[in-house]
């Protein structure tokens, strides 16, 4: 297929700049691909949506990336999104300007933090190792900002928004945003209902962001991202009763990408490059809850390989016309 079969006019006004002030008020469009319907409801209704004998998979990855606004020692700005720590007062990172930092330069931030770059990556970022300070860690966090997506514009006035609420795995670049609708009081009505919940951890990386740039996407070069499904989930998800439901499209990627057989998974901690696109057999999911995701974007092309392309542009037309908050901070959509 063509990148242009996955784009889509969006007005601006329609992204979400910000949170609503509760996270399960938002809208909840429900496309069924068996009966090619679609409907528009609230969130708080997934449960009109869900059976007894379901079992719900979430990413409990947690988000510990942090921006970080300073100066080169040998002047000049510069912009360190801090990813993930190595090892004490070690992190890996993304630099801008990348070309202009390389190895052994020294950045000066806030506060008198400072790191220096003591390496780079395979995929063009930078590990640093931040100057010995009495906890340089804490400090990174107090003067770092959130690293929110580049189509948010807003600053966010409570950072725990762009955080599920059972996050727990440090690692993120960026947020599993589907799973931001859910409230503790939501997910205990759920469990009521014999419902069960498992956790899967996929560290969502910096290139989800970054556009698919070939026109036939199959020549597109996927980026890479580390999951894990302990032996527990990996035994709750094999002995499911009933259908599995992904809350995310890294729930899905997580589960599909260690798919041994039909409905099995294999326990793991890996790397996945997995690039799920149309046409594709899905072996483990029945249904996903999601968000609205960018134009020409693996998110929307994974997303139309499981309820079908013409199907997923009509559900994508009418939330737009009927005004549908988009992306992060946005409405929600089921699709089973």
């Amino acid at each position: 297929m063509q990148l242009s079969d996955f784009d889509y006019t969006l007005p601006d006004e329609l992204i979400a700049q910000q949170p609503l002030p509760e996270r399960d008020q938002s809208r909840l469009l429900v496309v069924n691909k068996t009966e090619q319907t679609i409907q528009h409801r609230q969130f708080g209704d997934i449960l009109d949506y869900l059976r007894d004998d379901d079992l719900i998979v979430m990413n409990d990855t947690r988000v510990s990336a942090v921006r970080l606004r300073g100066i080169k020692s040998t002047g000049g700005a510069v912009e360190a999104l801090v990813m993930s720590r190595l090892e004490p007062q070690v992190w890996r990172g993304i630099v801008k300007p990348g070309r202009r930092v390389q190895v052994g330069a020294v950045l000066e931030f806030e506060a008198g933090l400072s790191a220096e770059v003591i390496d780079r990556t395979e995929d063009g970022g930078r590990v640093l190792r931040f100057a010995a300070q009495s906890d340089p860690d804490e400090l990174l966090y107090e003067i770092g900002e959130v690293p929110l997506p580049p189509y948010i514009h807003n600053e966010l006035d409570d950072a725990a928004r762009y955080q599920t609420v059972y996050a727990q795995a440090n690692g993120s670049a960026a947020a599993p945003t589907a799973g931001l609708h859910f409230t503790e009081d939501l997910l205990g009505r759920i469990r009521s209902r014999g419902v069960k919940i498992v956790f899967v951890t996929l560290h969502v990386g910096i290139a989800t962001f970054r556009p698919v740039r070939t026109e036939n996407i199959d020549e597109h070069d996927m980026h890479s991202e580390t999951f894990e499904i302990s032996p527990e989930c990996a035994r709750e998800i094999n002995s499911a009763p009933g259908r599995i439901i992904c809350v995310g499209t890294t729930s899905v990627r997580a589960l599909e990408s260690a798919a041994v057989d039909k409905k099995q998974v294999a326990p793991m901690r890996a790397q996945t490059k997995l690039f799920i696109r149309p046409p594709y057999d899905f072996k483990m999911v029945d249904g996903m809850i999601t968000n609205f995701h960018i134009p020409k974007s693996t998110l929307l092309m994974m997303v139309s390989a499981f309820a079908g392309t013409e199907l997923v542009r009509s559900a994508y037309a009418q939330a737009v016309q009927m005004k549908y908050r988009f992306f992060s901070f946005g409405d929600a959509m089921m699709l089973y």
